[in-house]
């Protein structure tokens, strides 16, 4: 992980700081950039999500599927945690906690937002950064690509109805169309572009010059779109500052709660630490770019479920480093 990577929260923080001042002493300027949209979608947002998007994209080798039959249950276990109890988790933390512990700071219809957005994270396992948080525990590389490949094949089929279901528990209306265009648009399309990228490079070498080559885009795009979410969110931040705090307690604490799940899990059945550490890091860690860019098709920029997704991001880097230096340390729950 380089400098920059490593320092994320803090450049997040920034553009945090630097985008409520902004919207607070020039508020023309969120409002014009609100209404640069097409069929629904924010131009700039949608620009750089696909910024994000598409470099984290190419990462991902669907060849690698192949590699199926070596240690099936620890790709089981990824699977399960995923698609079955995360999801489950993190709408119960968001239920027990924004509309029950802290519902006397919330109002009820942003309540409702706030659980919306933490839904979608809850939805959308990691993709790309598992790849560092993999190589940082000393994780079986081409494993880990294995259980990426596998989880984003299942993201294109998956995410949409799981979101929905589960929206639709907690009584938050969702078109079904919108939903579906958001997932076709930031999921299948850079999926489709860097599956099709990697077949004209062919070149496993050329391949990775150009991941590379793109990295630095993806955090700026990443961090210019928490930059001009904060703008637009401003007035509702300053209004209620502690919003952010009420959205983190429980977002720290489903990451914690999925990692020790899929640690113990892997640990029940005997996988090794190569492949036991990355499987509890994906569990554990979010893909926050698509959550981020359907929460904001689905409910807009100034939405309060686009400001969870972005919390999301803010608190992911930290809380991930602290379950890596646990990984490393604990040889107990990660054996050799």
């Amino acid at each position: 992980m380089g400098l920059f990577e490593r320092f994320l929260s803090l450049w997040i923080a920034l553009a945090i700081v630097a985008g409520v001042a902004i919207g607070a002493l020039v508020p023309s300027l969120p409002d014009t950039l609100s209404s640069l949209e097409l069929a629904g979608i924010n131009l700039p947002i949608a620009l750089l999500i696909w910024g994000m998007i598409y470099p984290m994209m190419l990462a991902v080798d669907f060849s690698a599927i192949g590699g199926l039959s070596r240690q099936p249950r620890g790709l089981l276990i990824t699977v399960v945690v995923n698609w079955l109890i995360k999801p489950l988790t993190m709408t119960a933390l968001a239920w027990v906690f924004i509309r029950g512990l802290f519902s006397s700071w919330i109002p009820v219809e942003l309540g409702d937002q706030y659980v919306a957005g933490m839904i979608l994270l809850g939805v959308a396992p990691c993709t790309a950064m598992v790849f560092v948080w993999s190589r940082l525990s000393d994780g079986d590389p081409n494993y880990t690509l294995v259980q990426v490949a596998v989880n984003d094949l299942i993201m294109v089929f998956a995410f949409a109805p799981i979101a929905a279901l589960l929206l639709g528990v907690s009584e938050v209306l969702v078109p079904w169309d919108t939903l579906f265009a958001a997932v076709g648009l930031f999921v299948v399309v850079p999926l489709a572009a860097g599956c099709l990228t990697r077949l004209l490079l062919r070149s496993p070498g050329r391949i990775e010059r150009l991941e590379q080559r793109l990295k630095p885009l993806s955090i700026v795009c990443l961090i210019g779109t928490v930059l001009l979410l904060f703008m637009v969110q401003a007035r509702s931040i300053l209004a209620e500052p502690l919003a952010i705090l009420l959205i983190a307690v429980p977002l720290i604490l489903q990451t914690y709660l999925i990692f020790w799940i899929s640690a113990q899990w892997m640990r029940l059945w005997g996988q090794p630490r190569a492949i036991a550490a990355p499987g509890a890091m994906i569990g554990a860690s979010n893909f926050f770019e698509l959550a981020v860019a359907v929460a904001i098709s689905l409910f807009g920029l100034q939405s309060g479920a686009a400001l969870a997704t972005v919390v999301g991001v803010l608190v992911e880097v930290p809380v991930m480093l602290s379950l890596v230096a646990i990984a490393n340390r604990n040889r107990r729950l990660f054996p050799a």
